[in-house]
């Protein structure tokens, strides 16, 4: 039996390189509460549409920290699935809200390509990715050092 597919090889990743992800998730409100009760999250802006309806909003957000983790997962084919590690994240921004049903879309832009001065079998890739909603409005944005396999050695 082959193995997956998933993800890239280091050889792969070109500076200045846009990549427009292919999955996209909406937010339902099953997914924010049951990512709220996991993460102990119970602030009522998160799960009380009462409260949130009298606040900034008027509706209920979702957790910012879920907003996140899903983007990862919608770059996970793309960007690190033949990763070795995830070595950081960085400058991570909430640039707009997102609500409940909003819809998550993603791309990436390939900041450097960095070959391994120790090991010839890997190099690090280092991205920004910037999520945004079915209106087209940026919602977050992150960086990331990603250790990837080669391909070739």
């Amino acid at each position: 039996m082959e193995g997956s597919n998933l993800g890239n090889y280091f050889e792969f990743f070109e500076k200045d390189q846009v990549i427009e992800h292919q999955l996209s998730k909406t937010i339902f409100e099953s997914d924010n509460n049951f990512f709220s009760l996991l993460t102990m999250n119970h602030h009522p802006v998160h799960t009380n549409i009462d409260y949130a309806a009298k606040n900034e909003h008027g509706k209920v957000l979702v957790v910012g920290t879920l907003v996140f983790s899903i983007v990862v997962g919608i770059t996970v084919p793309d960007i690190s699935g033949k990763a070795i590690a995830n070595l950081g994240y960085e400058e991570v921004k909430h640039i707009g809200p997102v609500f409940l049903n909003d819809t998550l879309y993603a791309r990436t832009i390939v900041l450097d390509v960095i070959p391994s001065k120790s090991k010839n079998d890997r190099g690090i890739v280092y991205v920004e990715t910037i999520a945004f909603n079915q209106h087209g409005k940026d919602v977050l944005s992150f960086r990331r050092k990603v250790l990837i396999k080669k391909e070739q050695v």
